[in-house]
């Protein structure tokens, strides 16, 4: 598939799967006239690497994490030192932003659980 399907199908602009590429978290075969070729799992990943950014991840770490993913599937059991502590720094960023997520997302249900029973709202 071309480049404007896969933003399509993932609801990611064309100039961003562009960048992903250009930050080596995503390459294409090229077609004979040059075209950028995709498969079915580059869907996957475009929505992957997507998610990890809109959750704050930064780029250069969605590579570091995306790559231990592949070696937690090949089933590799360990990682440079450098990396375990790019990942131990980022662990602890991702539980601080869960936690303020799920405080919101808390918030947002008993508020929507009380304006349908019909419960005055409080300010």
């Amino acid at each position: 598939m071309k480049i404007g399907e896969l933003a399509q199908r993932t609801g990611v602009a064309s100039r961003l799967i562009r960048y992903y590429e250009q930050q080596g978290l995503l390459s294409a075969d090229r077609e004979p006239n040059g075209y950028r070729a995709y498969t079915e799992a580059d869907v996957d990943r475009v929505g992957r690497i997507a998610g990890l950014v809109q959750a704050g991840v930064p780029t250069r770490l969605v590579k570091v994490l995306m790559d231990a993913e592949e070696a937690c599937a090949r089933e590799e059991s360990t990682c440079s030192s450098e990396v375990a502590a790019l990942l131990a720094a980022e662990l602890v960023g991702l539980e601080q932003r869960i936690t303020c997520l799920t405080t919101s997302r808390d918030t947002i249900r008993t508020y929507l659980e009380r304006t349908r029973a019909g419960m005055p709202a409080r300010a």
